[in-house]
């Protein structure tokens, strides 16, 4: 049984989808102005993790996640895509297909699962002006000039997501246009002022769609007007995901738009959010310059995804130990799987798999607790690493399945295939050990120790015991 923390109700719920082993999921892409940093890796790989497990436990997951490339607007009201091409002096469709790319192939290179759907909110304007018509002739939207707000006041439940009360809603609206009915009613479509490089036609004149409205139409075309999960960074609590809310359920009718909302908590360098202007600003490209892919995954999931997650070299060298752990375990179990080890099976090394898989199981059905998970895996590493001289090829084989499969549904070890082959070092480390056998018959042990001494330098342990020597990966 699958427990979620539904940010809409504050609190755990079992996990019941609309359509009984089918999941439909839509998550928040990104605004392509500019590269992204970890804190977007921080949301997508805990995603990423989520629709993994529940593919481990057998559901069928439909997944959309978009591209914004036009209508995100900042507080100041500046809309983030003409910033960005003001800042390279290129038209902003040039920008957005540029950082569109790029965030594409950060997303490959972390390993994150491509979703189903990833639709451009620029391809969907027909959508979007159909949309603002039905909500402006259900009553749910006004005109001003060639602007169109939603009117919160027809909206009973607004606040009731981010848990805001109407009168501090004026703290958080970005948008101060005094001829609104009512100052926090946020805006369905904008006018476009002259010369503004988005622009289309509508009955009420030429505009573009306000940056909420864009994530409502896209997920109920690709998903259905009532989509299981919903995710984001919790800064899209409030305005962002309110508003899909108050306008989707405005347009069908049908309650509630969302059954889980999920949010992941807040990237941090040294307690303050990663900015540009505090100069902590740490890029996917540039971060993994420094560390594998798996690395990266490792730190984010070693945190719930709820919490706030601090990055430091600490955190980071931590993560790296870690991931050493995984390959010499998976390292470890081939030689013995592809050496033809002969040995009985362990039964309580049976019962120890068992164990294992339910409490992995456990932990990540209770919220996706991705710390916990990974616990159990280095606990199963630990007790295995104990019983290596018992193992036989078969067993081992199994072991290393287990424990693969439990990886990956956490996107873990995906391209350890890439590796040179457990079978090659084996073929290799065997051919030394032969040499050395024959130089130690001959009395030639400074030559035999350089030998051992040259495999242990590279993690490769030499044990000699009554039944021959013993190879174990240790670095």
């Amino acid at each position: 049984m699958i427990k979620i923390f539904n940010t809409y109700s504050r609190s755990l719920e079992v996990f019941e989808p609309h359509l009984p082993g089918h999941v439909t999921m839509y998550v928040c892409g990104p605004t392509v102005y500019d590269v992204a940093h970890l804190g977007h890796a921080r949301t997508y790989v805990a995603f990423d993790a989520v629709i993994r497990f529940l593919e481990f436990m057998g559901y069928r997951v439909k997944y959309a996640r978009n591209v914004t490339d036009v209508g995100h607007l900042r507080e100041t009201g500046e809309d983030r895509m003409i910033v960005g091409a003001e800042r390279l002096r290129k038209h902003p469709m040039e920008v957005a297909d540029k950082y569109m790319m790029e965030f594409f192939r950060d997303m490959d290179a972390l390993g994150i699962r491509r979703p189903d759907i990833q639709p451009r909110a620029s391809m969907h304007i027909p959508e979007i002006i159909e949309a603002v018509e039905k909500l402006v002739d259900k009553g749910y939207g006004y005109v001003i000039d060639g602007s169109v707000y939603f009117d919160i006041s027809k909206f009973t439940d607004y606040g009731k997501l981010s848990n805001i009360k109407p009168e501090e809603l004026l703290m958080h609206r970005i948008d101060s246009d005094p001829r609104k009915k009512n100052p926090a009613d946020f805006a369905l479509w904008k006018e476009s002022p002259p010369s503004y490089p988005f622009s289309w036609k509508t009955p009420w004149g030429r505009g573009f769609p306000g940056w909420h409205i864009e994530c409502s139409i896209m997920s109920m075309k690709y998903l259905g007007e009532q989509i299981d999960i919903h995710g984001g960074g919790q800064e899209l609590i409030f305005p962002h995901h309110e508003n899909e809310i108050a306008q989707s359920e405005a347009l069908t009718g049908k309650k509630p738009f969302v059954k889980y909302w999920m949010h992941t908590g807040e990237l941090t360098v040294g307690g303050r959010g990663m900015h540009k202007s505090y100069g902590n600003f740490i890029t996917i490209q540039d971060a993994l310059k420094t560390y594998p892919s798996d690395v990266l995954r490792l730190f984010i999931l070693s945190a719930h995804y709820r919490t706030p997650l601090d990055y430091s070299e600490k955190a980071m060298e931590q993560a790296a130990e870690n991931f050493e752990k995984l390959i010499n375990f998976f390292e470890n179990l081939s030689l013995i799987a592809e050496e033809g080890r002969p040995k009985p099976r362990d039964p309580s090394l049976d019962e120890l798999s068992n164990v294992f898989k339910q409490s992995f199981v456990e932990a990540m059905s209770e919220d996706f607790n991705t710390p916990n998970a990974l616990a159990t895996v280095y606990d199963f590493i630990k007790k295995v690493n104990t019983r290596l001289d018992v193992i036989g090829h078969e067993q081992a084989t199994h072991l290393r399945q287990l424990f693969l499969e439990t990886c990956r549904a956490l996107g873990l070890l995906q391209k350890i295939e890439r590796r040179s082959s457990a079978a090659e070092v084996m073929e290799f480390v065997k051919m030394l050990v032969e040499v050395r056998r024959e130089l130690r018959k001959r009395g030639m042990y400074d030559l035999a120790d350089r030998i051992r001494s040259m495999l242990a330098e590279r993690g490769i342990m030499l044990e000699d015991t009554k039944e021959g020597e013993r190879i174990r990966i240790v670095r």
